[in-house]
C-alpha cells in the first residue's frame, strides 16, 4: 500500500509529479534543492501524529518545515511535513499571553499584540516562523530586557515520536518542557506553543551611520560603554561592506533618555553621515540582520580582534551586546556568561580567525548555525548532555534528526 493511500489526513499529500510538489518541496535557502519522496501540508495536530506515525511504518526519514528559514540540509528521500497552514494566532490581553500555531509567523503575532500595547520577543523580521525560531532560543532585540525568546514559552503541545499527543510545561513533562526551550526541533512536533507577551508599545530604535575612519577606537569604547547602559538598551556595531561604520540600537525606556545613553558612543564614532533614529511603534522597528556564516562569543574584545575585524576585507561584521536578562535566565539554550558575539556574513581571512581562535569561546547560537555537524557548540557541555539524555527519553530512535539535531545519548556522535 502506497503511502498517499495510508496518509488519511485533512491537508494535502503531494508526491513527485503532483501539482504543488515543486512549490512545497522547497525551503528559504536557494542553495538547497530537496527531493523528498512525500510532502505532506498538514492541516492539524491529527495531520502531524498521522504524518509521524507513516514515516516511521514506511521507514522515512522525517523533517518539518513551516516558512522554511531554519533549513539547512536538503531532506532527500524523506517525508516533508509542512506546518505553514496552521498558523493560528491567539492573545489573552489579560495574561499577557500568545497562544500560536506551527505556521505562525512574527508579523501574525506582532500585528495581534500591537492593539493591546503588548509585544512579543520576536527577532528582526516579521517573516520567521515563531516556532521555529523559539525553540532555537530566540534572541531579538528586546532580549537584554526580557530574555531570550526561548525563555518566554509557558506550555508547548508536542505530538512525540511515538505519535502521542503531549503537553510540555513546568507541571507536565517538565524535562521535555526544559529542552523544548532552546533546545531545537529534536524533541517533537510543537503543535502549539504559548508564550508571555510584553508591555512594549513605542521604541526608539533605528541606525546611525558613520564613515569608518574612527572604527577601531569607536569598538574600543563600545567595550566599555557596554558595562555602563541599562538592559532597556540593545545595540551592535557593524562594519559594513561599503566602508561604514553603523550604530543600531533599540531603547525601551524614554526617547531623550535613549539619545543620552547612546551620545557618547556617537561622539567617538565621528560626525554623523545618516541618523536614522525614530521613535516608532515596536512592530515597525526594522532592525535587518546580519546573516551569520561565522559566529563566535567573545567575553573580550581584545585589541588583536579588534584590529583584525577592521580590516576584514569585503565582509559585514556585527559586533553585537548581550548581557543583562539573558546573563541571568537560566535555560537550555546558549552560552550566556558572554557580554558579546561577532559575526561575519563571509569565512574569515586567517588573522581574523586566529583573532577569533584565541578570543572566542567557539561558540554558535542554535538559530545563526548552518553546519549541522556543529550543533554542540551552541550549548554549554552540562546542557549538551542534559539535552541528550531528555533526547533518548522522547525519541530514542532519532525520528527528529533531520538539521540542527540532538542525537540520543546513546547515539555514536562523528566528529
Amino acid at each position: 500500500m502506497t503511502i498517499k493511500r495510508t496518509l488519511r489526513i485533512d491537508g494535502r499529500v503531494l508526491l513527485p509529479g503532483d501539482e504543488g510538489y515543486d512549490t512545497h518541496r522547497k525551503p528559504l535557502n536557494p542553495a538547497l534543492d530537496p527531493r523528498p519522496a512525500v510532502v505532506v501540508r498538514a492541516a492539524g495536530t491529527a495531520d502531524v501524529r498521522r504524518a509521524v506515525l507513516a514515516a516511521r511504518h514506511h521507514k522515512l526519514p522525517f523533517a518539518v518545515q513551516a516558512t522554511g528559514h531554519g533549513t539547512h540540509v536538503a531532506h532527500d528521500g524523506a517525508l516533508l511535513l509542512r506546518t505553514g497552514a496552521m498558523a493560528a494566532v491567539l492573545v489573552d490581553p489579560d495574561r499577557r499571553v500568545a497562544r500560536v500555531g506551527p505556521g505562525a509567523r512574527w508579523g501574525d503575532v506582532l500585528a495581534a499584540a500591537a492593539p493591546f500595547g503588548l509585544a512579543p520577543l520576536s527577532g528582526s523580521s516579521p517573516d520567521v516562523g515563531v516556532v521555529g525560531y523559539t525553540l532555537g532560543g530566540g534572541l531579538g532585540w528586546l532580549a537584554r530586557e526580557h530574555g531570550l525568546a526561548a525563555d518566554s514559552v509557558l506550555r508547548a503541545q508536542v505530538v512525540t515520536a511515538a505519535g502521542t499527543v503531549e503537553t510540555a510545561g513546568p507541571d507536565r513533562n517538565p524535562d521535555l518542557f526544559w529542552a523544548l526551550r532552546g533546545g531545537g526541533g529534536s524533541y517533537g512536533v510543537v503543535t502549539a506553543l504559548e508564550f508571555r507577551l510584553h508591555p512594549v508599545s513605542r521604541v526608539y530604535a533605528g541606525a546611525v551611520t558613520f564613515g569608518r575612519d574612527r572604527a577601531a577606537e569607536t569598538i574600543a569604547h563600545y567595550r566599555h560603554w557596554i558595562e555602563r547602559v541599562p538592559d532597556a538598551l540593545s545595540s551592535a556595531l557593524l562594519l559594513t561592506r561599503d566602508g561604514s561604520l553603523v550604530v543600531k540600537a533599540m531603547y525601551t525606556g524614554d526617547p531623550d533618555r535613549g539619545r543620552a545613553l547612546l551620545e557618547p558612543l556617537w561622539k567617538v564614532a565621528g560626525p554623523v553621515v545618516d541618523d536614522g533614529m525614530r521613535v516608532v511603534e515596536y512592530p515597525h522597528a526594522a532592525m535587518g540582520g546580519t546573516f551569520a556564516r561565522t559566529f563566535d562569543q567573545v567575553r573580550v574584545l581584545d585589541d588583536d580582534l579588534v584590529a583584525a575585524l577592521v580590516a576584514e576585507p569585503d565582509t559585514t561584521v556585527e559586533i553585537r551586546h548581550w548581557g543583562g536578562r539573558i546573563a541571568r535566565d537560566s535555560g537550555a539554550a546558549a552560552h550566556r556568561d558572554a557580554p558579546l558575539s561577532v559575526v561575519l556574513d563571509t569565512v574569515p581571512s586567517p588573522r581574523t580567525e586566529a583573532a577569533l581562535r584565541r578570543a572566542g569561546l567557539g561558540s554558535s547560537f542554535l538559530n545563526f548555525l548552518p553546519d549541522p555537524s556543529r550543533t554542540s557548540t551552541a550549548f554549554t557541555a552540562g546542557n549538551w548532555t542534559a539535552l541528550r539524555r531528555i533526547k533518548a527519553t522522547y525519541d530514542p530512535d532519532n525520528v527528529f534528526g533531520a538539521g540542527l539535531a540532538v542525537p540520543p545519548a546513546r547515539m555514536t556522535v562523528s566528529a
